[in-house]
């Protein structure tokens, strides 16, 4: 089943959002310093991750692009009007359910793991990579729920289907692409998901406050050049 492994990972968040809902009535103070610790956890994988790239200058240009790509359709405020509807409808007013669901998105999808995992599923039905990232992403989802509120919870429907289509162009797609075309794509994607990462980071130890929606657009213009760089 080409989708079990997306499936696995949409299931470890609502159950590990579940959990953090219960959980919610811990203090502010330990919230405060438990939410401190994910993000110093998250910018140190975000650190690690931006080191794989072979060209910084590549990615830069991706990412300054692709900013004003996000900026110019509102990516970020889409996102965030997305969440306010969900949270009208499934949270109390005044709630921070918007914050809960597009952090939480963006900390579950960005990054190699769910799209090589993705890939595994698609071309050879492995899943190993997307059943252990549903472990991490189930824990982590305990503490943002615990700390962000109830949206974490929605995120694992954009993560099923980011994860799903990416698993199922890969079965379709992935034969006719050069493994050596698609290593080097890993490297770079995880490069530049990595600095994404870090901005998220600082955002959740409010340490600044970064449109970090409206870079997603450089993914696609990363690969678009990466792609040109190895054929011509």
């Amino acid at each position: 089943m080409i989708l079990l492994g997306s499936l696995i990972n949409g299931l470890a968040i609502v159950f590990g959002s579940l959990l953090g809902a219960i959980l919610r009535n811990i203090s502010e103070k330990m919230k405060d310093t438990v939410t401190k610790g994910i993000g110093l956890g998250v910018l140190v994988l975000g650190i690690q991750m931006a080191f794989k790239t072979s060209s910084f200058i590549v990615i830069l240009i991706s990412l300054c692009i692709g900013a004003m790509v996000g900026e110019a359709l509102g990516i970020e405020n889409k996102m965030n009007e997305f969440g306010l509807k969900l949270e009208k409808r499934f949270a109390k007013p005044g709630s921070n359910f918007a914050d809960g669901f597009v952090t939480a998105s963006l900390i579950f999808l960005i990054g190699s793991m769910g799209i090589i995992g993705a890939i595994e599923s698609g071309v050879a039905n492995n899943h190993q990579t997307l059943f252990t990232k549903a472990v991490m992403d189930g824990f982590m989802s305990i503490m943002l729920t615990a700390t962000l509120g109830v949206g974490v919870l929605f995120s694992a429907v954009p993560v099923f289907l980011y994860q799903g289509i990416i698993a199922l162009f890969a079965s379709v797609m992935m034969r006719y692409i050069p493994k050596e075309l698609l290593d080097l794509l890993m490297g770079e994607i995880s490069a530049i998901g990595g600095l994404m990462i870090v901005g998220i980071s600082l955002n959740i130890m409010e340490i600044t406050k970064i449109r970090v929606s409206n870079y997603l657009p450089g993914l696609l213009i990363l690969i678009g050049i990466i792609t040109l760089q190895f054929y011509f």
